[in-house]
């Protein structure tokens, strides 16, 4: 049981690999696990499916763009279980369904989702991981595109991984004296999500399945494991890392 006596909050945890984390987390005996998204029908659906495999878990709404809410949703936590070991800022949307690449309002959209969201958790989540005093593991979603650049997605996709990658670094430094361990997880071609657009076109995949070394797309899943050996104490002297999960894209 690698998240015995832990609690976990996981954004965007209605859908994709959000659910797949949440339901790993159920199955490896986290102390709770709480799903939060805007998606309140479905949120409550992936709580109900661990609930059902034995696990804990309960809903939060959460818009990761709204401060007050992240600040409620810590409240909460805290309220119903003392504190918060793991966080998962794993809420995010994708750039592929612009077709303006330069779009000032799709650049507004992605910045305020994929980084500040991931800002405001771990404004909120360490400061609650402090407040206990046992330390804590934040993983940060980015992407393969917060490594390297793409012709066919919104240039704030781009750019928003790509802030993720850093504040993920940033917060390695600053929170290390704190036990508190900060990492990132870079997906590479995975199942479409719910705002894809070209990168969910069928000729689109099979033209970056070429570039894929191992020559398949991810699953969710595979995503998640590495998210749970970056939350649970195997990885206690990890920190800063990259851990990428591309089927080798990256490295060609």
């Amino acid at each position: 049981m690698r998240m015995k006596d832990k609690v976990a909050l996981i954004t965007g945890a209605a859908s994709g690999m959000g659910a797949a984390t949440a339901r790993l987390f159920g199955r490896e005996g986290a102390k709770m696990v709480f799903v939060a998204d805007v998606l309140d029908k479905e949120g409550a659906e992936v709580v109900d499916s661990i609930v059902k495999a034995g696990g804990r878990a309960h809903y939060l709404h959460l818009d990761v763009t709204n401060e007050t809410e992240w600040t409620s949703v810590i409240a909460a936590i805290e309220r119903e279980v003392g504190g918060l070991d793991v966080l998962v800022n794993n809420a995010g949307i994708s750039g592929s369904a612009e077709t303006d690449l330069y779009d000032t309002a799709a650049w507004n959209r992605l910045m305020g989702i994929n980084s500040t969201g991931v800002f405001l958790g771990m404004k909120h989540g360490i400061a609650a991981m402090k407040k206990q005093g046992r330390g804590g593991s934040v993983i940060n979603l980015s992407s393969i595109s917060g490594i390297v650049g793409q012709g066919y997605i919104h240039v704030g996709y781009n750019a928003s991984k790509g802030a993720v990658r850093l504040i993920t670094k940033a917060g390695a430094a600053q929170h290390g004296r704190d036990n508190i361990r900060v990492n990132s997880v870079h997906p590479g071609l995975m199942p479409p999500m719910r705002t894809s657009g070209r990168t969910a076109d069928p000729a689109t995949r099979a033209k970056t399945l070429k570039g894929v070394p191992m020559g398949r797309a991810g699953e969710v899943d595979e995503v998640a494991y590495a998210i749970l050996f970056l939350a649970s104490d195997e990885s206690s002297y990890v920190t800063g890392a990259e851990l990428v999960v591309d089927g080798g894209w990256t490295a060609v």
